[in-house]
């Protein structure tokens, strides 16, 4: 059976940006874009956006490095476009 991660636990870990030694967190998701296009991002870290993020249901993500450089753009993501966190599926 697959494993599974609702979607409130993937919104509450994405809220964390550091680890309790103050080391940045990094997570691995994989989701839909607009235009139905699917992103992976094996490393990856939480960001703000220019919208308010609850009333749009949207957050942002942006690929980083092994150092935990940026790399690229900010994605913006429908958190109910998210298909996969951490190798988990999420289920509504």
């Amino acid at each position: 059976m697959e494993q599974t991660i609702t979607r409130a636990d993937v919104l509450s870990e994405m809220e964390v940006r550091e680890t309790a030694g103050q080391r940045p967190r990094h997570f691995a998701i994989q989701f839909y874009k607009k235009n139905g296009e699917l992103v992976t991002l094996t490393r990856a870290r939480s960001c703000g956006l220019r919208m308010n993020m609850t009333d749009n249901r949207t957050r942002g993500v942006q690929q980083v490095d092994d150092h935990g450089n940026a790399v690229g753009h900010i994605y913006p993501v429908r958190i109910d476009n998210i298909r996969t966190f951490n190798g988990l599926r999420v289920k509504v």
